[in-house]
């Protein structure tokens, strides 16, 4: 067992590796057909990216704070990145040879055949030639640095770059262009397709000189840099400009990672840490190429079908039959289940609000816009039409805040009055609250989601919403919308559950009730669905319900520190992780209740930054249907047999396997509400 867990709780970031591993596992499941396979490489690629520029950067900074308090943190942080960086290596190996003796000879078996520089034929050596000429020569740069330079080289965030060790004191460094696809198609022979990565086209031909081929060899190289942006001041000033003006930090930001071809020298890694100013613990040793997440584009030039055939959205049983959604949501509460069902309904209420002549206040909050949306269209229209629209952006959403402050700007120009992000906290409820007055009579409308106003992350992520005109539902999202607005600090609420505020204390009230209920021997039994459980108070006290006989299951997507398993402390818990097609996100709580069985969806996870640093929502489920509906769903996950693994008190990742009929949940899911049409 290794030293960062212990029976107690398991590390956050080890067990983040081991959420990775388990998309590594599906690269390497055959049942996937072959692109999907090649897919989740480009998954598993992508996520170690994300992990090294955040969780990585993290830890290197907590370093640096002084030692009492950074006990308090993290203790021994350098024994943390060696033991990540163990785990990283054995993953990386565990890649290469999935992809090398797994997907390469799968490819061939379909007559495509991925090739590198020194396989090309006399004909492809011409076609590469022409191709460098016409499209790449005047793209690429080319630099040599000295040990002996004053100034360390400058190799940008998560670009990609080949590296030629010239002498023992010279270094060439020639940047991939970025603005090219990554893969070259060869014109097809003999009936086979021939693929190339540009690196290969590049690593042809800056070998050619006029006096033929001189002998160099290029290994390929990509640094991660720490991607927080460093505000020094929050609470002065604003806060919006200072995250726009601080945005471009991320590309000179200090290397958390130097991904590197494992066959490099000795004598080649030696200079490349000089000349880069980087130490051998930055440097990661990967396979010949980086970037796998440009596999996400891959083509495929056959006529095989290699990939999943699209599960269509399936049109909402009830929403469909409706030409008014505000008539819809009077008659009855509304729940969906997007990609399964359509995104379409979130859409089209917030377009038929924004030309509704009874609409008269649209408040709404955004974590993540899409880049391109008919939903921030229809925002903008409606504060355009002279509905008052209040805006929530939360512009220190990573990664998201340019697109943020972009869609920010547009609904200021249309008349919205826009809140920008909040010092010291996030808000990442998904919350939507719409005011009608037909004939002076005033309804209010709330939608409330497990994920974000997406229509492209609703496509990918597994996401709940309801829809409801709950007079006690929508009072409590307008109060918090006004703490949004800072016309009141604490939102009392009595049906929602709300962080930073009430979260903990009533999860925990209902954590308890269930340990009444065990200590009675009456039935008691606790259901979490999450993408993440890392707080250690909740932990605890799922061990203490554990003791006390509370059945506990829990289907967790990604990181988990809860130790399952352990007699005496946590028997009683089992835990399962689904990695399929689509990305588990979202969050459902089930608690027995004595038989009255209490559900609810939301925003949060069990992590300390969900339940004490956000603002968060969390809505009981009230429609009989509908938490049947959340019911039925959850426990045909809990039956899977298929995409599902076992996390274990090691996080081995073991599939779950019995003599049950074969159930693989996202696929059953699609079939249960197929079978509603």
């Amino acid at each position: 067992m290794t030293s960062l867990y212990n029976n107690k709780l398991y590390h956050r970031d080890l067990s983040w590796l081991r959420f990775n591993h388990r998309v590594l596992q599906e690269a390497e499941d055959e049942r996937n057909l072959l692109y999907e396979r090649i897919k989740f490489l480009a998954i598993f690629s992508s996520n170690l990216d994300e992990f090294f520029k955040v969780r990585v950067s993290d830890i290197r900074q907590i370093k640096e704070i002084e030692k009492p308090l950074r006990k308090r943190l993290i203790s021994k942080p350098n024994k943390v990145l060696r033991e990540l960086k163990i785990q990283v290596d054995k993953q990386q190996q565990q890649f290469g040879t999935i992809f090398y003796e797994k997907i390469i000879p799968e490819l061939k078996k379909e007559g495509i055949h991925l090739i590198n520089h020194t396989q090309f034929t006399t004909t492809q050596k011409i076609v590469a030639k022409n191709y460098f000429i016409e499209s790449l020569k005047d793209k690429v740069s080319v630099n040599h640095y000295s040990q002996n330079d004053k100034d360390s080289a400058f190799v940008k965030n998560e670009a990609l770059y080949l590296t030629s060790l010239l002498s023992d004191a010279i270094l060439e460094i020639v940047e991939i262009p970025a603005d090219e696809p990554r893969f070259f198609i060869f014109p097809k022979q003999n009936g086979k397709h021939y693929i190339t990565f540009i690196d290969d086209v590049l690593k042809y031909n800056l070998k050619q000189t006029p006096k033929g081929e001189i002998n160099k060899t290029y290994h390929s190289i990509k640094i991660s840099r720490d991607a927080e942006l460093y505000i020094e001041d929050e609470f002065s000033g604003n806060l919006k400009d200072k995250i726009k003006d601080a945005l471009h930090k991320r590309e000179t930001g200090q290397a958390t990672r130097v991904l590197i071809d494992s066959t490099m020298t000795k004598n080649h890694i030696e200079l490349l840490n000089k000349v880069l100013d980087v130490t051998k613990t930055d440097i990661i040793k990967g396979g010949s190429y980086h970037n796998f997440k440009d596999f996400f584009g891959f083509p495929n030039p056959t006529e095989t079908q290699l990939s999943n055939e699209e599960l269509t959205p399936l049109p909402h049983p009830v929403l469909q039959n409706y030409d008014s959604m505000f008539d819809a949501i009077d008659a009855k509460d509304q729940l969906i289940h997007y990609p399964y069902q359509s995104f379409e309904p979130v859409i089209r209420l917030l377009e038929e609000a924004a030309t509704d002549a009874h609409v008269t206040k649209i408040r709404i909050t955004i974590y993540r816009a899409a880049t391109e949306s008919r939903l921030n269209d229809a925002i903008a229209l409606a504060a355009k039409n002279g509905k008052k629209v209040v805006v929530f952006i939360e512009v220190k959403a990573r990664f998201d805040e340019a697109n943020n402050i972009k869609w920010g700007k547009i609904f200021e120009e249309n008349g919205a009055q826009v809140i920008y992000s909040y010092p010291d906290i996030k808000v990442h409820s998904k919350i939507l609250n719409i005011t009608r007055v037909v004939n002076n009579e005033t309804t209010r409308y709330a939608y409330i989601a497990t994920g974000n106003f997406n229509e492209k992350t609703a496509s990918l992520y597994t996401d709940f919403g309801l829809m409801t005109a709950n007079r006690k539902i929508t009072k409590e999202v307008k109060k918090i919308f006004l703490v949004l607005n800072r016309v009141i600090i604490v939102p009392k609420t009595k049906q929602l559950i709300v962080s930073p505020f009430t979260s903990r204390t009533r999860f925990t009230e209902l954590v308890n009730n269930e340990i009444a209920f065990a200590e009675k021997r009456k039935p008691a039994e606790i259901i979490l669905k999450m993408n993440s459980l890392q707080d250690k108070q909740m932990i605890k006290l799922l061990y203490r319900a554990s003791k006390a006989g509370v059945k506990i299951r829990l289907l967790i997507r990604g990181m988990c520190s809860l130790v399952p398993g352990i007699k005496g402390q946590s028997e009683n818990i089992t835990i399962t992780s689904v990695i399929d097609r689509f990305l588990e996100h979202g969050r459902v709580y089930i608690f027995k209740a004595g038989g009255e069985d209490k559900v609810f969806i939301g925003s949060a996870d069990w992590m300390t930054r969900n339940l004490s640093h956000r603002i968060e929502v969390i809505t009981p489920i009230f429609d009989e249907d509908h938490k049947k509906t959340l019911m039925d769903l959850v426990h045909i996950q809990l039956r899977d047999n298929v995409k599902a693994r076992i996390i274990d008190k090691n996080q081995t990742n073991a599939y779950v396997e019995n003599n049950d009929p074969k159930v693989q949940s996202q696929l059953a899911t699609y079939e249960y509400f197929k079978s509603k049409q």
